[in-house]
């Protein structure tokens, strides 16, 4: 039998019902016999169909990485390189990054902290906003926060405790939203800065930032923590365009802007009392 099998014509039936033109019951295969293997589509349809998957995969890409550019790179625009950089904004940021077993800052954060130490030092800020996790009576990072910079000379009035920043985007939109923040320089590791300026900037924050050292004794950890970045990049890209409300966003406090608003009252009541 030839290749082409059932391909070909049929012969029409006789009156007696069967094919051909001789009666007999000859019969034609119907399925693959040995040898037969299904013959590929047309090339036009198997060309198409690549181009689809080519597409479909161009496309993922697409969402994926339009995104964390986006975050990225506006992100990256606002960071400064070192903290002698950085010109005079009323807030320091200060975004949690875990404690030690004896509840002391983690090396991490210790080195954000000291950041705004030397921010404050030099003038630049007048008040340190410390945002972290509290939702537990044994774990609380805004306090410890508090207490380190106390400890190494600020003062204890001029730092403000956000028990609610469960994450950068609810840090960023508690500070505007409860704290009345408009202006900041955010302090994280280098790898987390462009994400936390993106999420603060969205959030209305006129906000820049330092990022201080990422440098880190178990390497795994710190090459994880960048490729965090990518899908914690698509998240805040997420979060700014549908708007998501922090888990706790709360009642307005006003801590931030008393001590800013003391502050300048401060040269006003003095030339007043000078001039009496």
């Amino acid at each position: 039998m030839s290749e082409q099998g059932t391909d070909g014509a049929t012969p029409p039936e006789t009156a007696s019902g069967r094919a051909g033109t001789t009666g007999t019951t000859a019969e034609t295969p119907v399925g693959p016999g040995p040898g037969r293997g299904r013959r590929p589509g047309p090339s036009w349809l198997r060309g198409h169909r690549g181009r689809a998957a080519v597409v479909g995969a161009a496309a993922l890409v697409l969402v994926v990485a339009a995104p964390v550019a986006w975050v990225q790179v506006s992100g990256q625009l606002r960071a400064h390189r070192g903290i002698e950089d950085v010109r005079a904004r009323p807030v320091a940021l200060v975004l949690g990054a875990g404690l030690r077993p004896d509840g002391t800052p983690s090396t991490y954060l210790t080195r954000r902290l000291d950041a705004a130490r030397e921010l404050y030092e030099r003038g630049t800020v007048e008040v340190i906003l410390v945002s972290g996790d509290n939702a537990s009576e044994d774990y609380d990072e805004p306090t410890a926060m508090l207490d380190w910079l106390v400890g190494h000379g600020v003062p204890a009035g001029r730092v403000v405790r956000d028990f609610a920043g469960f994450d950068t985007h609810d840090t960023c939109v508690r500070a505007r939203e409860v704290f009345g923040v408009t202006e900041a320089v955010v302090l994280t590791q280098d790898y987390h800065l462009p994400r936390a300026l993106f999420s603060c900037t969205q959030a209305g924050i006129d906000a820049v930032g330092v990022g201080v050292s990422a440098e880190s004794v178990e390497p795994a950890k710190a090459v994880m923590y960048r490729v965090r970045e990518v899908p914690a990049s698509l998240k805040a890209a997420w979060d700014a365009v549908t708007g998501r409300e922090p888990v706790h966003l709360g009642a307005r406090e006003t801590a931030v802007t008393d001590v800013l608003g003391s502050l300048d009252a401060t040269p006003a009541a003095t030339a007043g009392a000078a001039s009496s």
